[in-house]
């Protein structure tokens, strides 16, 4: 039986950045939730530390997430990294949902063929991934996904979305997660 989904490529690459994009489960708004975006942020930040990588840049949308990331270390594994972000995440945010957004959470119940329920707040598969190896395509990217909330329609210009690294770029002095500068140059 073939998976629903497609399965993502990785590729470990010395180097190389990695563009990450991720949705929720059946891209439900399960991010419009302040605690919960800053349960993702916070897990960001914790993942970063433990496996030593820098963030470049990220938005958190209502339904999905882009984070630019790139491994600091010769030899890593962007689906540890992956997995060091996500999971602790869904855990925490399923907790909160249930107390707090119970409709919201009955539909992220899933039957087994068993009769009990998988909770899901990911969508199934890693998502999307991909090598960044030139300053030109990571600024191109770090661009587009600034530009993500303008393009909803959500705020007028990229620093005024709260949950992204805009405003930091932008040289605003708040910014509640701080990411780590992209310091290649464009070519």
């Amino acid at each position: 039986m073939e998976p629903k989904y497609k399965l993502r490529k990785v590729y470990n690459t010395p180097g190389h950045a990695h563009e990450l994009t991720f949705c929720c489960y059946r891209r439900l708004r399960l991010l419009e939730h302040d605690f919960v975006r800053n349960t993702f942020l916070a897990n960001l930040d914790r993942a970063r530390q433990k496996w030593n990588f820098h963030v470049w840049a990220y938005v958190l949308m209502p339904e999905h997430v882009h984070v630019i990331v790139y491994p600091r270390d010769e030899v890593y594994d962007i689906s540890k990294i992956l997995l060091a972000v996500k999971k602790p995440v869904a855990y925490q945010a399923l907790q909160w949902l249930e107390s707090y957004e119970p409709q919201t959470f009955r539909n992220l119940l899933v039957p087994r063929s068993d009769g009990t329920f998988e909770r899901r707040f990911w969508e199934a598969g890693g998502g999307f991934d991909r090598n960044v190896h030139s300053g030109k395509a990571a600024w191109n990217m770090i661009h587009y996904i600034h530009w993500n909330p303008v393009r909803r329609g959500l705020v007028r210009s990229p620093e005024e979305w709260k949950w992204s690294s805009a405003a930091f770029y932008g040289g605003e002095d708040e910014c509640g997660f701080v990411p780590d500068k992209c310091e290649w140059w464009v070519n």
